[in-house]
């Protein structure tokens, strides 16, 4: 019974109450009153007992904010959040108002973690849910569901275009730079966002389809956001139907490497190339890499594959090498993801000096972006690599936040100009002055460059003057499987070469 019903009633009462304790703080008291009657029924005086329960109230408080909030984040937790969009549901069917409900997954999250640590990645966590919230108004609702996943419940929308300022604000906000004592990290985001009640009329529903909108979102590009499509349903499933296709792929033999040649400008001689990974589908056919390495990242196969993929490069490179009759580069890309310190992932240069294979056949590949947001454990091992004779690249060059000095640092042995330069580039315009631009910078550092995605005599010939070391691309050849590169090099004397580009030159200007 409450206070004011005891005395009404003239009855006993319990009640728990604060009280303030000396420095500020607060306790917690239950206390205990019966009242004593007099001969007329009035109350002549109340008694009973206090007890100190502030230590017992602090306990269920704790209990209360695990069972319902983030520990890491303070952020409603999956319960709380799934019970607050519940009540927005409500609320929002009463009104005639609509609910947006946004998936929000950090993309390459995890590389993050395994790049920098688990350490870093919560305090990272941390700056991410605080720069989330800043997007919403007080009365939305911002949730931890674990991981690198978060979700937003905005309330009594008029219409989905406010919510639509707010996804752009997030995006906007999250792909600011984190600055983590003496880290610094690039984020993006995917989102995707459902609405109450266009899309569904209930929490389930609502969250099956936000998810199915996200994953969309990743596989448009990333750092975007995108709306549910009923048709998101069937991607779904097909989605992890063709997961459980990738897990075994290797078993069943369906990966295939494929080599694209790189041409030595100064002679035209091909004394390297670059490994790319082929997936025949045994229904599907074959399958873009855009769409299966990052389904690999995702389900946490890119080790294995990658590793897959070294073996087969290296015996390739050592096969080469006998017969062309002298050393053969093949590059290999390496995921950041695969840079991971793990025991059971194989050890490249292990591999290498068992095989007896000169470490200097192989060329590692990384991107741009990995050294941006490098730890220690991946600065080492990088230089690991370097020193026992792998040659080191950056991939896509240009493309990302690094600069010529990482060239330096890393001891960086070729830069590959992304073929996005390579495509838009002209005479006299802005991209062949960053092209030669790039090219003049890595020559000063003592870098060589290649350039990817040559498709024209035009593209070829400006290369050249800007003084370009290598390059590939369809206008000498596209990625071939080993016995077609065998042919490529027979053929490939300067005489016969210069023949190849022509009639490639002349096949591609008809097209």
């Amino acid at each position: 019974h409450t206070w004011h019903e005891a005395i009404l009633n003239k009855i006993p009462f319990e009640i728990e109450h604060r009280i303030p304790l000396i420095g500020g703080n607060v306790g917690w008291v239950f206390s205990r009153a019966t009242p004593l009657l007099g001969d007329a029924g009035n109350i002549l005086e109340w008694f009973g007992a206090a007890s100190d329960i502030t230590e017992r109230k602090l306990f269920e408080d704790t209990m209360w904010q695990h069972a319902y909030y983030d520990t890491l984040t303070g952020l409603p937790n999956r319960r709380l959040f799934h019970d607050r969009l519940e009540q927005a549901i409500k609320k929002a069917h009463r009104s005639g108002l609509k609910v947006a409900l946004f998936f929000i997954d950090l993309d390459h999250f995890k590389e993050v973690n395994d790049l920098h640590g688990h350490i870093v990645g919560d305090v990272l966590l941390k700056e991410v849910s605080q720069r989330i919230s800043a997007c919403v108004r007080e009365f939305d609702t911002v949730a931890r569901l674990g991981g690198d996943e978060f979700t937003a419940i905005l309330t009594e929308l008029d219409n989905t275009t406010q919510s639509e300022i707010v996804a752009q604000k997030i995006l906007d906000y999250l792909a600011k730079p984190f600055i983590l004592g003496r880290e610094v990290i690039h984020l993006t985001t995917s989102i995707g966002i459902t609405f109450y009640p266009d899309d569904a009329s209930d929490a389930d529903s609502l969250i099956g389809n936000a998810d199915k909108a996200m994953y969309a979102a990743k596989y448009a590009g990333r750092s975007q956001y995108i709306y549910f499509m009923q048709s998101m349903q069937h991607q779904a499933v097909d989605r992890l139907r063709l997961i459980e296709d990738l897990r075994q792929a290797v078993m069943k033999g369906e990966f295939e490497v494929n080599y694209q040649p790189i041409i030595n400008f100064t002679n035209g001689e091909i004394i390297k190339a670059e490994a790319l990974l082929r997936w025949n589908h045994p229904t599907q056919g074959r399958i873009d890499p855009s769409v299966f390495i990052p389904l690999a990242e995702d389900a946490g196969l890119i080790n294995a594959i990658g590793d897959w993929v070294f073996t087969e490069v290296a015996a390739c490179t050592k096969y080469l090498a006998t017969y062309t009759g002298k050393p053969f580069q093949i590059s290999v890309n390496k995921s950041p993801v695969q840079f991971r310190a793990q025991s059971k992932n194989l050890d490249w240069v292990d591999h290498l000096y068992k095989n007896n294979i000169p470490a200097d056949n192989i060329c590692m590949e990384i991107t741009e972006g990995l050294l941006l947001d490098i730890s220690v454990e991946t600065r080492d091992k990088i230089m690991q690599y370097r020193r026992a004779g792998i040659s080191i690249a950056i991939d896509d060059f240009g493309i990302g936040y690094s600069s010529m000095a990482y060239l330096k640092k890393f001891e960086i042995d070729y830069l590959k100009i992304d073929q996005s330069f390579i495509q838009d580039m002209t005479a006299g315009k802005i991209n062949y002055a960053i092209v030669k631009s790039m090219i003049a910078m890595a020559h000063a550092l003592d870098v060589k460059v290649i350039a990817e995605g040559i498709e024209t005599h035009e593209q070829y010939q400006l290369l050249l003057e800007a003084g370009c070391d290598f390059g590939q691309g369809f206008l000498f050849s596209p990625a071939l499987p080993l016995n077609e590169l065998l042919d490529f090099l027979q053929a490939s004397d300067t005489s016969k070469l210069k023949e190849r580009k022509l009639a490639l030159f002349n096949e591609y200007s008809r097209k």
